[in-house]
């Protein structure tokens, strides 16, 4: 399977995203041993064949309480004596005196989401998991998925950072961590459980590094190899599995970063922006290599960067105040470049620019300046789009669970499509069919596991923003209260 959209510091790269935040106007150890992109061939004959190797949310902020209107004076007759019944109280006639409900402000309108950048946070969780499944290097030049996901996710923080940076950061490590909690919960034990043991060489070292599924700051450890040639976990299911925690990791960087860099964005706005490129020249390129799990952190933290404090631009209105003819011809020479570049680096999986770390920056810069520049805001999605309205919100409500969960169920999904062949009648009638569309049959087997998933473990991501408990968000109750 394929980590695309991960730089490594010779100039591999990796891919797995999606965005956290959920708030869009709604917010390894070592890297996998093998960057080829998981490609799973059908069973020969008539038998099963094993499974293959494969390959935050910012709800918006509640509105100011508006003024109440006033209500009528009461006229109150004097109380007669205890013999005399006293008369019934009269309001006032409306009209006798000035109406003042004019004069009171109206609530302000609560913030919608956003749905275009919604969508946009859909799409690329989708061409996360095709790209894979299929490994088409052209995927990453289609849809640079996570320089999208990094460019939403840093316009989202600096629109939370209006409010102090320390709860801000709180917030945001309470949303990420506990699905990734979740997910370490399960994952860790199975590891151990097939003979996974501390190496002793490295010492207490190796206990620090464990610690990165509970604080991702840098790789977590994993084995190797672990489970069993053709078996439900075969030889490479934890280098796949660990292999999405990359993003958690770069995440986090971010996070704890914005505050310093939205500050250095508002007084020196085009130097933060580019040197996030410039430090991608210089140690994603192999000019300066940074050894160690650091540096494999480095180099995401450099690539994606600009990415992010793009979407500081989105947010304080700086793209609207630029000529829309220069913005867009300026990114078409950044995306240019990094085209360029990529044509002289080329890798054995070729035009996959996430193995090249300085094609994949730039052309991701350029790619969500655009995408940005032409943002519509929409409150709700447009004609044949709205169709899709439900799965849109369940994506982005439950973005963090698909992402970090994709990987063992595209796994799965493969198992899966291999015991259709165990079926005899079935096998025998269908068999060369299946092994002609194995990898399209994998993935309309993901989207129902994938659902599952939802239901099994999504619930943590409303615990860690502190709402009620939903097995599946996709906006249906709100429609119907609506």
């Amino acid at each position: 399977m394929t980590y695309p959209d991960r730089p490594s510091q010779n100039g591999a790269g990796r891919d797995h995203g999606a965005g956290h935040d959920n708030g869009s106007g709604s917010d390894h150890g070592a890297w996998p041993s093998s960057d080829a992109a998981w490609t799973p061939s059908p069973p020969q004959g008539g038998g099963p064949r094993p499974a293959h190797a494969g390959a935050t949310y910012t709800a918006p902020h509640a509105p100011a309480s508006g003024y109440p209107a006033p209500s009528g004076h009461l006229e109150q007759a004097p109380v007669v004596t205890a013999t005399v019944p006293a008369p019934a109280v009269r309001p006032e006639r409306r009209g006798t005196g000035p109406d003042t409900s004019a004069d009171v402000p109206a609530p302000p309108a609560r913030p919608g989401r956003d749905r275009y950048l919604d969508l946009l946070r859909a799409v690329a969780l989708v061409r996360v998991v095709a790209f894979h499944l299929f490994g088409w290097a052209w995927l990453t030049i289609l849809f640079p998925s996570m320089g999208v996901m990094f460019a939403l996710a840093g316009s989202l923080m600096a629109r939370s950072l209006s409010r102090p940076a320390l709860s801000v950061i709180r917030g945001r490590l309470r949303r990420l961590l506990p699905p990734m909690w979740a997910f370490s919960l399960v994952v860790v034990p199975v590891m151990f459980a097939l003979s996974w043991k501390p190496v002793r060489e490295e010492g207490l070292w190796w206990f620090i590094k464990l610690g990165s599924y509970v604080l991702p700051l840098g790789s977590p450890p994993y084995p190797e190899e672990s489970g069993s040639t053709g078996g439900w976990l075969e030889l490479s299911w934890a280098d796949q599995a660990a292999g999405p925690l990359w993003y958690i990791r770069a995440y986090l960087w971010f996070v704890l970063a914005s505050p310093l860099l939205l500050k250095a964005f508002r007084k020196l706005p085009w130097v933060t922006l580019l040197a996030p490129l410039a430090l991608t020249a210089v140690i994603g390129t192999g000019l300066v290599t940074v050894p160690g799990t650091f540096g494999e952190g480095l180099v995401d933290f450099a690539v994606f960067g600009s990415c992010w404090i793009l979407g500081f631009a989105h947010h304080d209105g700086v793209l609207k105040r630029i000529p829309r003819y220069l913005a867009v011809s300026s990114a078409a020479i950044v995306m240019g470049f990094g085209l360029w570049w990529a044509s002289g680096h080329l890798t054995e999986e070729g035009w996959n620019l996430d193995e090249i770390p300085l094609a994949q920056a730039t052309w991701s810069l350029g790619f969500c300046a655009i995408l940005l520049v032409y943002a519509p805001s929409w409150q709700k999605l447009p004609g044949r789009l709205a169709g899709w309205d439900g799965l849109v919100t369940l994506a982005n409500n439950r973005a963090v669970t698909i992402y970090l969960w994709h990987n063992l169920l595209l796994m799965a999904a493969a198992h899966l499509v291999d015991e259709l062949w165990s079926i005899p009648w079935f096998g025998d009638a269908f068999g060369t069919y299946m092994e002609k569309s194995y990898e399209v049959l994998v993935f309309l087997a993901i989207w129902p596991l994938t659902g599952l998933a939802i239901l099994a473990f999504g619930w943590v991501e409303d615990v860690a923003a502190k709402r009620r408990p939903r097995l599946w968000p996709n906006g249906a109750g709100r429609k119907r209260r609506a």
